[in-house]
């Protein structure tokens, strides 16, 4: 179907009593293919649940192919979900398991068995397909709930963290498939808290955090943007508190922390390539010893966090602005 428009959010935000699930979202997007991009909690599960009916918005308007997908069920034939929750079925086999759903959708018993058949196919569990479900890996339950999510053919395949538990030849094949997906014209939403795992498959990316869409655009936009702000920058070295000390006058430094380990430095610094060309010079000279130096664990969430402060009107970055749009301001 030739849909002008395949999501429109107008002013949507929930609230779960005095927490706010997502707040005062504004989007409309064609049909096609994206990456809902952001750390675990950041909203995209939220934002998901209203785009299926399955949450109703505290205020503003959900719009999926023009319908609202509460007030009209039969949008949901047009749309495939893979939820984030682990598929927890105990005594029915994949393949009977899909059949049952299809048969909820209105298809025939004889339609319904060899499009399982079919599906279970694509997804690399047709060897598997008479094992009961609560005998299959992680890996195996997710590749189940995608080929539950695609069997009636939706036009729109709504994906929440789809990798989990699948090792990379999985992931590979996988996104494989998704590739092709999004060739044949059917439009896909694809949520996740890693970047490089979906940028393959689109290179339409939105930012999510803390219930806000903060930016869109294409990845290399994207990480540009987020490469421009402060990054957080771990430090190794038996001289920490002599480095610390160097370190504090530097104009480029936001904050400084000392980790439980006796050699480590934890940085926010908004021009790290500056850090680099001094931590080089130093330890060249012998003047200090650098043993290490690494990103944080949690990158990505500090990022997201900084990007947010930035939205709020704080200083922390002081170069010119982006050319990623804002999806929201906050």
């Amino acid at each position: 179907m030739n849909d002008p428009s395949l999501l429109t959010l107008e002013h949507v935000s929930l609230m779960y009593g005095t927490v706010i699930g997502v707040n005062d979202l504004q989007l409309e997007l064609p049909p096609g293919a994206y990456a809902l991009v952001g750390p675990n909690g950041a909203g995209k599960s939220t934002l998901i649940g209203l785009l299926t009916g399955a949450l109703r918005p505290t205020l503003g308007n959900v719009r999926v192919f023009g319908k609202d997908p509460n007030r009209s069920p039969s949008i949901l034939q047009r749309i495939g979900l893979c939820p984030a929750s682990d598929l927890l079925v105990h005594g029915v086999s994949s393949s009977r398991w899909i059949q049952l759903q299809l048969a909820i959708s209105g298809w025939s018993s004889s339609d319904a068995k060899a499009r399982t058949i079919e599906v279970l196919e694509l997804v690399g569990l047709g060897e598997a397909q008479s094992r009961p479900i609560h005998t299959y890996s992680l890996g195996m339950r997710q590749r189940c709930k995608l080929a539950q999510a695609i069997a009636h053919r939706p036009d729109l395949l709504i994906l929440d963290e789809p990798f989990n538990g699948l090792d990379p030849v999985g992931r590979y094949q996988i996104a494989e498939m998704l590739v092709e997906w999004t060739r044949s014209g059917k439009s896909l939403l694809l949520a996740s808290h890693v970047l490089h795992e979906v940028e393959r498959i689109t290179d339409s990316f939105m930012l999510i955090f803390g219930g806000r869409l903060l930016a869109s655009g294409t990845a290399g936009e994207l990480r540009r943007l987020l490469a421009d702000l402060p990054q957080e920058i771990v430090v190794e070295s038996p001289n920490r508190d002599a480095l610390a000390v160097r370190l504090s006058n530097q104009p480029w430094l936001h904050s400084l922390r000392r980790d439980s380990n006796a050699k480590r430095l934890i940085l926010t610094v908004e021009r790290p390539l500056e850090l680099f060309q001094c931590l080089a010079q130093w330890s060249a000279s012998g003047e200090l010893l650098v043993e290490r130096v690494s990103g944080t664990e949690g990158d990505i969430s500090s990022l997201f966090r900084i990007l947010v402060s930035r939205h709020r009107g704080e200083s922390l970055h002081r170069s010119g602005s982006s050319k990623v749009s804002a999806g929201v301001a906050t």
